[in-house]
């Protein structure tokens, strides 16, 4: 809290200095830089590049996928006008036309889909009226025609592939030790996953219900660790940590049950409600209750958090596929994607 606070006075600070006259600013002179890998000097004093980029390397990720994007959409809309320009049907059309009577000419919304996504996003039925079932039915055909459009540039590249030179952005990585931590999946697998999670975390759950996706597509090929990373503002969260390691003492299949079993009921996190769970998946009761009564466990929740602050881990779920970063329970295709080239090296 009081790192926040001083960051806080540091960008009130900043902003002030920003409104004053320009004479009071910092002199800063921008020029090449006078030998690799530096980014500022004045006098004796040196700032390098790795310097800035520790500790904000996942914004500086996010950011540069976010500049990838802008610029991927943009060859994406310049390849749709340059093969339209070249179907000899577009003659005469406007791009709209062409889309809609070549392109997404099957995209047609039904009342079923529509009531379908209101189920799915569960909106009030309240909020439900026509006004809102046609921004609804505007989303969808949006959503559509951006699919026949993928569908329609994959048969125009089909017998030649689209040679894009725009560099990726480097996911950063990290040394990441997989430790005594609880392990599901194949011992030899050449991809692991590490997670930091939180028992209490909302987010968690769905993390948790990623990694079954996980292990249902890849199988053994992947093998996943746990590690605690309990969030100082979930009350129940530290004790649930400490649970699940003495569970983990009595089998690997007994943590993951019970791993399963916590997050499906984040509303029990308390003493009593972990002895019941406990007790449902089959633990050896007296066992467990001492283990949690003497927070047996409480040692590696704490070396887990460390070494989670230490590898850049701000919020939970944070994953590392073979050190690589990924925040938060992002679509499988993002995981798929980095597992598959893992795989393939």
């Amino acid at each position: 809290m009081k790192a926040i606070l001083g960051l806080l006075s540091l960008a009130v600070i900043l902003s002030f200095t920003a409104c004053s006259d320009s004479t009071s600013k910092p002199s800063y002179l921008f020029k090449p830089a006078a030998k690799e890998g530096l980014a500022a000097k004045v006098g004796e004093i040196e700032i390098t590049n790795a310097e800035i980029q520790d500790g904000i390397e996942s914004e500086l990720f996010e950011a540069e996928t976010k500049v990838f994007e802008i610029k991927f959409n943009r060859l994406k809309s310049l390849l749709l006008q340059r093969y339209m320009d070249k179907d000899p049907r577009k003659k005469g059309m406007s791009n709209d036309d062409f889309l809609e009577k070549h392109i997404a000419k099957e995209v047609v919304i039904s009342e079923k889909e529509i009531e379908a996504f209101i189920k799915d996003q569960n909106i009030p039925a309240e909020h439900i009226n026509p006004q809102v079932k046609e921004k609804i039915k505007n989303y969808l055909e949006m959503e559509r025609k951006k699919e026949a459009v993928d569908k329609w540039l994959a048969e125009q590249t089909k017998k030649s592939p689209v040679e894009v030179y725009i560099p990726k952005p480097r996911r950063p990585t990290f040394p990441v030790e997989v430790g005594n931590a609880p392990m599901t999946g194949g011992k030899d697998a050449k991809v692991t996953i590490v997670e930091f999670s939180d028992f209490q975390c909302p987010f968690c759950a769905k993390g948790a219900d990623l990694l079954k996706d996980i292990k249902k597509k890849y199988g053994n090929k992947v093998k996943v660790a746990f590690k605690n990373f309990p969030l100082p503002f979930h009350n129940h969260a530290e004790t649930a940590a400490v649970a699940g390691l003495c569970a983990n003492e009595q089998g690997s299949e007994y943590f993951w049950k019970y791993h399963d079993e916590m997050f499906a009921n984040q509303d029990s996190l308390d003493a009593e409600g972990l002895k019941k769970m406990a007790k449902k998946i089959g633990l050896k009761a007296d066992a467990f209750d001492k283990c949690l009564s003497e927070n047996k466990y409480l040692a590696q929740v704490k070396a887990d958090m460390e070494e989670g602050r230490k590898i850049k881990v701000k919020s939970t779920p944070t994953f590392f596929i073979n050190g690589k970063l990924i925040n938060g329970a992002q679509p499988l295709e993002v995981f798929s994607e980095i597992i598959d080239e893992e795989l393939a090296q």
